[in-house]
C-alpha cells in the first residue's frame, strides 16, 4: 500500500486497514485544485466505499471525521474541515467548529420554492486559474493573528444567510451578503484575489451581478454570483471568456448509488 503514489488512496486504505486487492475507478466533473473541496469530496467518497465494502454502514458523522483526520492530520495538509463536512452531510447547514475539535451542525430549514429560486439564481464561471488551495491558506494562516476582526465579521454573516433562506423574505439579500463577504475575505492577504479575478469580478456586478465570490481558499478556480433572472444573460455576456456552469443543490451528501456484495 505504502508503494501506492496517490495519497488520499494510500492514506484511505492504510486507514481502513485494507490489505487485499481491489481496483478502484475515479471520475469528476471539475479539474483538482479549482476552489470547489474535489480533494475532500474524493476522500469523503473513498472512506464511505470502503465502508461498504467491508460491510460497514457509516454515519455521515463518521465519514466527515475521517476524511479529515485523513487530509488535516495523517497528510498535514493546511486547510479546514468545512469541506469533509459540507461532502459527507450535504444539503444547506450551519457548521460550527468548536475548539475541542468538535463539530455542530445545524440543518438550514427553508421552502422548496426557496431553494428553486436560489438555484436559478446562481451562475458559476470557471476561470480557469489553478493553484495550490495549501499555499495560499499558509498564507492566510500568517495573517490570521493581525485579522481577528475581519475573520469574526466574516463569521456573523452566518446567522443572517440562514435566516434570509429560512423565512424566503427578500432572497435577494443573499447576494448582497454575499458581496459582503467577499469583500472581507479578499481583504485578509493579497494572495486571494488578483488584478484577473477583480475584473472579472468587477465585471459581473457592473452586469447586474448582486454580488458573488471566489469559491476556495483564493488565487483561481471558481467565480459564484447571485444574479435576478433580468440580469442572467447580461452577467453571462460579460465573463464571455470564462467557462459557465450550470448550479445544482446536493440534498444527500455522499452516498452508496451502487451496491452487489456478491461481486465482492
Amino acid at each position: 500500500i505504502e508503494e501506492i503514489e496517490h495519497p488520499i488512496v494510500r492514506e484511505a486504505l492504510t486507514m481502513m486497514e485494507i490489505d487485499y486487492p481491489l481496483e478502484i475507478t475515479t471520475f469528476a466533473d471539475i479539474p483538482a485544485q479549482t476552489g470547489l473541496g474535489s480533494s475532500s469530496a474524493f476522500a469523503v467518497g473513498q472512506i464511505h466505499a470502503l465502508h461498504a465494502l467491508k460491510g460497514q454502514m457509516a454515519t455521515k458523522h463518521q465519514l466527515a471525521s475521517k476524511a479529515a483526520e485523513l487530509e488535516v492530520v495523517r497528510l498535514s495538509r493546511t486547510m479546514g474541515k468545512q469541506d469533509h463536512w459540507a461532502s459527507a452531510y450535504g444539503n444547506l447547514n450551519v457548521f460550527t467548529f468548536l475548539s475541542d475539535e468538535g463539530v455542530v451542525v445545524e440543518p438550514v430549514f427553508y421552502r422548496p420554492e426557496i431553494r428553486q429560486e436560489l438555484e436559478n439564481n446562481l451562475l458559476l464561471f470557471y476561470t480557469r486559474l489553478k493553484r495550490d488551495a495549501s499555499e495560499v491558506l499558509e498564507t492566510q494562516n500568517q495573517a490570521t493573528a493581525n485579522k481577528r476582526d475581519i475573520l469574526r465579521q466574516m463569521r456573523d454573516l452566518v446567522p443572517e444567510l440562514r435566516d434570509v433562506l429560512a423565512s424566503g423574505i427578500n432572497l435577494s439579500r443573499f447576494g448582497e451578503i454575499l458581496h459582503q463577504g467577499w469583500e472581507l475575505k479578499r481583504s485578509i492577504t493579497t494572495e486571494i484575489s488578483n488584478s484577473e479575478i477583480d475584473e472579472y469580478y468587477q465585471r459581473a456586478r457592473s452586469a447586474g451581478a448582486l454580488g458573488g465570490k471566489l469559491l476556495g481558499a483564493g488565487g483561481g478556480g471558481f467565480l459564484l454570483f447571485y444574479v435576478e433572472p433580468q440580469n442572467h444573460q447580461l452577467v453571462i455576456r460579460a465573463l464571455a471568456d470564462l467557462y459557465h456552469m450550470q448550479v445544482g443543490l446536493d440534498a444527500g451528501g455522499s452516498r452508496i448509488t451502487y451496491y452487489d456484495q456478491t461481486k465482492v
